[in-house]
């Protein structure tokens, strides 16, 4: 086509045309060698959809099922004890967005299951927590917090770069303050890059409670102060209830992860030999993409409403954070399993680890992912002899 174009439009435009032919090799083998200096690279994943619709191919109207759903969700929350058991049963397979805030507050231990004590509770956890602000924040220009603040304060920019609800200066200083006070009560881990993504899907559900619009383009701003500080709270409270049950990921040497990835090679070994194979001849280790997969939860790899339907199912899951997060990931290392066959070298094929195409993914393919993820749990959870060969 450009060869048709330079024909019409004259022998100066065919000059231009053939000096840039000769020019692109070398800008390509420029960009090569970039890539290789920045290994391991970070991708930077928009949002595309609205995070209230999850659905990439677009937001259906609510079907008599769907409807059905909700309607159940609201008959358990509305009972004098929801029972527990029977809400983690319907959320698995994703919680309606009207009721996912309540729903997550309870599933993540931060709420009773008793609705008479809910509003007392609230009231006391998002008192406790802004009394912490009080007694800790002045403390971030102390000089045995002073590095842990810096590292927070340059991370969370990074935070969702692309999406502009994170990017407000009044959102970034409630993740600081949130950030801050659960490093200094968790020293044994302290502040550990990675955990900054962790506060997002909180944040966002607890905040799509008051809005009705696109939250991504939402000014934080605009809403009461109470309502802002409420949202802070319970964001900080359920990001600890789950970090409680994953902390050795971010202790000294983060010896979690060291573990879970060593689990996932062995799992993927058995699963599927073939690219397994395939890694060792390429000299990749898994370490080297697998690491952020479980220091992040995947969430630098899925757009932020993949993530927040992910964690329906997490939450709905017993260990869902800590135990099915393994067999996630590795039904979506497998599910690239024909791309991951067709490189043959080192650099292509961490490149494309590092940048799975997953940014028009919604909610099917989530569902497709948690299936089988279900499945190979249901495989080897209980058999560890299959990890071995």
């Amino acid at each position: 086509n450009k060869r048709t174009t330079c024909g019409r439009n004259g022998l100066m435009f065919s000059g231009v045309f053939k000096w840039f032919t000769q020019l692109f090799p070398a800008l390509q083998s420029r960009n090569t060698l970039q890539k290789q200096q920045s290994l391991p690279v970070r991708p930077i994943i928009p949002l595309v959809a609205r995070i209230s619709d999850q659905n990439a191919s677009g937001a259906p109207l609510m079907m008599v099922r769907e409807k059905t759903r909700l309607d159940k969700f609201k008959q358990l929350l509305a009972s004098p004890n929801t029972d527990l058991e029977e809400l983690r049963k319907h959320s698995w397979s994703g919680i309606p967005r009207e009721v996912r805030p309540v729903t997550w507050r309870l599933l993540s231990g931060y709420l009773p299951a008793n609705r008479e004590r809910r509003d007392l509770v609230l009231q006391r956890k998002r008192e406790e927590y802004f009394g912490f602000i009080e007694q800790y924040y002045h403390s971030r220009t102390d000089e045995n917090h002073r590095d842990t603040y810096r590292q927070i304060h340059i991370d969370i920019p990074r935070t969702n770069p692309l999406i502009p609800l994170f990017q407000q200066p009044l959102v970034q200083e409630v993740f600081e303050r949130i950030l801050f006070i659960w490093a200094i009560r968790h020293p044994a881990s302290g502040y550990v890059q990675g955990i900054n993504d962790l506060v997002t899907p909180f944040f966002v559900v607890f905040l799509s409670e008051f809005v009705e619009e696109d939250v991504e383009n939402f000014e934080m701003a605009s809403l009461p102060l109470d309502t802002q500080r409420n949202i802070e709270a319970d964001s900080f409270w359920c990001m600890s209830k789950l970090l409680d049950g994953i902390q050795d990921n971010y202790t000294f040497a983060q010896p979690g992860i060291q573990i879970k990835v060593k689990a996932l090679e062995e799992l993927v070994s058995r699963i599927d030999e073939d690219v397994h194979v395939h890694f060792q001849k390429c000299e990749v280790e898994y370490l080297q993409f697998a690491f952020r997969w479980m220091n992040n939860l995947l969430m630098r790899e899925l757009p932020l409403r993949c993530t927040i339907r992910l964690w329906d199912t997490y939450q709905a899951e017993s260990e869902g954070f800590s135990h099915f997060h393994l067999y996630v990931c590795s039904a979506f290392l497998i599910k690239w399993r024909k791309e991951i066959l067709s490189m043959v070298d080192f650099q292509s094929l961490l490149m494309l680890l590092q940048n799975l195409p997953t940014i028009h993914w919604g909610n099917e393919e989530v569902g497709l992912l948690l299936a089988e993820a279900y499945r190979l749990k249901y495989m080897f959870a209980d058999a560890p002899s299959h990890y071995k060969r």
